[in-house]
């Protein structure tokens, strides 16, 4: 066996030579000086050499340990030097594969054709908050807890974007899971760790008195022909704004009267939804077709014809006229119609949650059909459209 005094002042000669310590274990003496560990052992019926480190880098009590437990796993049946590459190959993977690295690639890939919005709070969360504690880790070596830290420091900023980086760091994850460089999600540990959401209630008028007012103010809207057909439509059709803001000429079927959206284009992305249209929507259509019907997008922005109506346009209009986010919003018009056909015209709850793309539980589990109470909405958005123009006359 060798002593630490015989290392420390091994020699070099004019050849490569070796020190024997014990169960195969030996210092290799190069002839420039340097002195490496080795072990010969014999796997399936071949010998080979492990390569356990370099004096003084490991010493000899280190080498040592090496050395058995490297018997250990031949015992096991594992190969000692190939599962040493092995894991040398994973080490280096892993320092390439970084939290940054596939998070840019999700970027790249997933976030094309989103909205501007939706495109600069992602790259925000990224950059600002998960990048500078987590953009330089392995990613397959990210544990719950570590996310949670960083999640934590969100959410003393905002609890709803606390919530909005944790969703957003599972697409990250979720992604690097389906190109094989993540092994797991680690933010599906995580539910119920941050505090819960605010309830977000967007402001809306539902006095008939005001509303009415409100109609009257879009139609005196002096901004662009765009926008005002934008609010024109906005409180009569019920759609998610992101929907009318997105909507193409090709969504309008002229012949049956009425918008058609596939399952990919609405916001649950589970089934196609069909908005009919009241006679003042193919009129305010008509009217728009005359200045974006060769454009892609039925509502087109101010920056070019290719992209569609920004998501500030309608707020901004709406701000203009004297209603900030604390009286109407335009998502807020949703509510404004669904609470006033209910309340005023008597309409049937369920009727409304259909048009509104809400899920409505069906005691006898039919598979969901688009056309579910067609007539019966075309008649109801037909009688909202009149009584819309009721409230405006009241108001003259």
């Amino acid at each position: 066996m060798l002593t630490i005094l015989q290392v420390k002042n091994a020699e070099p000669k004019d050849k490569d030579y070796k020190l024997t310590d014990e169960k195969g274990m030996y210092l290799l003496v190069k002839k420039n000086g340097a002195k490496y560990w080795r072990m010969n052992y014999r796997f399936a019926g071949k010998q080979k050499t492990l390569a356990i480190g370099v004096y003084p880098d490991v010493s000899l009590k280190d080498a040592r340990d090496a050395r058995d437990e490297a018997r250990r796993q031949r015992k096991d049946g594992i190969d000692p030097g190939a599962e040493k590459r092995l894991n040398k190959i994973k080490l280096v993977s892993n320092t390439q594969n970084t939290f940054e690295s596939v998070a840019r690639e999700w970027q790249e890939r997933n976030l094309e054709g989103k909205s501007n919005s939706h495109i600069t709070r992602s790259i925000a969360l990224l950059n600002n908050d998960l990048m500078p504690m987590l953009g330089r880790r392995p990613i397959n070596d990210i544990e719950p807890v570590e996310l949670l830290a960083v999640l934590r420091k969100v959410e003393s900023r905002s609890v709803d974007m606390s919530h909005r980086a944790r969703a957003l760091a599972g697409q990250i994850f979720r992604y690097g899971i389906q190109i094989g460089k993540v092994k797991r999600d680690p933010t599906a540990d995580l539910k119920g760790a941050l505090k819960a959401k605010n309830k977000k209630h967007y402001a809306a008028i539902i006095d008939p008195v005001p509303f009415g007012k409100l109609l009257l103010a879009i139609d005196n809207f002096q901004g662009t022909l765009t926008v005002k057909n934008a609010l024109k439509l906005a409180p009569m059709l019920m759609l998610r704004p992101g929907n009318l803001r997105l909507l193409q000429w090709h969504n309008v079927n002229w012949e049956k009267k009425q918008l058609e959206y596939s399952a990919e284009e609405m916001k649950t992305k589970d089934r196609p939804h069909i908005v009919p249209l009241p006679k003042q929507a193919i009129e305010i259509l008509k009217s728009q077709q005359m200045f974006s019907g060769n454009f892609q997008y039925v509502f087109p922005s101010q920056r070019g014809p290719r992209r569609p109506l920004s998501d500030n346009g309608m707020r901004t209009a709406l701000l203009t006229m004297g209603f900030d986010n604390s009286a109407q919003t335009v998502h807020g018009f949703r509510s404004s119609a669904r609470t006033m056909m209910e309340e005023q015209l008597g309409i049937a709850p369920d009727l409304l949650e259909h048009q509104l793309h809400h899920i409505v539980k069906d005691p006898n589990r039919r598979a969901y059909n688009r056309t579910t109470h067609l007539e019966s909405r075309r008649e109801m958005l037909q009688k909202w459209a009149d009584y819309l123009e009721e409230l405006k006359s009241c108001n003259d």
